[in-house]
């Protein structure tokens, strides 16, 4: 009996889950697919000049290969784009190839902003397409149930983000210097990424948030714009994101678990 090599086990589990095959004998169509898009273009400027806190090693390996391999092993994702910064095209090529990275991928170029790249990388997604799972580069701890469990939700709902609650008081200043007033900590989540849409949902936020002229910073606030109710999913184990050097040994720690 031939031993099936784990690449073949591999693109047999794909073309399976990519038909639905109907009652009559070769009736089949095409089955939705879940498009992770991962924001890899931006400069992070808080982490120091010349440094790109995406080819950082921790444990070993650049922090973007930790994010992209959390992707690429998610039996819940069928392809994943990655948005880049012009130029960097070939160092992510690298990457896939070093660390045998082996799921369908594609590279575009970002925008401006993190919503023009975030509409680039949408702009490229597989024709069947159900949901896209929008996921920052510098977050490399997001677990599989995490992605899975946004998934559902956004099928569920439309919209559905990765969250925390907020365990800190917080307080409001306008100017930095002095306290105005402090909201009901009770209300208060911190979302995080996975950020997951139905693609009709995300596309139709993001062209009125280009219709608008506005920026927003994260890709919820875009779905508010259009009345779109968001599920909160959440974030049991840390999902922390690489913003600053002193975040790196925490991030490190929990890589190395």
């Amino acid at each position: 009996m031939r031993r099936v090599p784990h690449w073949e086990l591999r693109t047999w589990n794909f073309l399976l889950r990519s038909f639905n095959f109907g009652p009559g004998t070769g009736d089949f169509k095409l089955a939705a697919m879940n498009s992770a898009i991962i924001v890899a273009a931006g400069k992070g400027t808080r982490m120091g000049a010349n440094v790109d806190k995406l080819f950082l090693e921790l444990s070993g390996r650049p922090v973007v290969v930790h994010t992209w391999q959390r992707f690429d092993t998610a039996p819940c994702i069928d392809e994943i784009v990655l948005v880049v910064r012009e130029g960097m095209q070939s160092a992510f090529e690298d990457l896939a190839r070093q660390y045998g990275l082996q799921k369908k991928f594609r590279l575009v170029a970002g925008g401006k902003e993190r919503q023009d790249s975030v509409w680039n990388g949408l702009a490229v997604v597989t024709p069947g397409t159900e949901v896209a799972v929008i996921q920052d580069a510098a977050r490399p701890c997001t677990s599989e149930a995490l992605i899975a469990a946004t998934i559902a939700a956004a099928q569920a709902n439309g919209a559905a983000v990765a969250a925390q609650p907020v365990t800190d008081t917080i307080k409001e200043s306008a100017d930095g210097q002095w306290v105005e007033r402090t909201p009901d900590r009770s209300k208060l989540w911190a979302v995080q990424t996975p950020q997951t849409f139905k693609l009709e949902v995300i596309r139709r936020a993001l062209i009125e948030v280009r219709n608008r002229g506005l920026l927003v910073t994260d890709d919820t606030a875009a779905c508010e714009l259009i009345g779109q109710r968001v599920r909160l999913v959440a974030s049991t184990e840390p999902n922390p994101k690489v913003t600053r050097p002193e975040d790196l040994p925490y991030i490190e720690m929990l890589l190395a678990r």
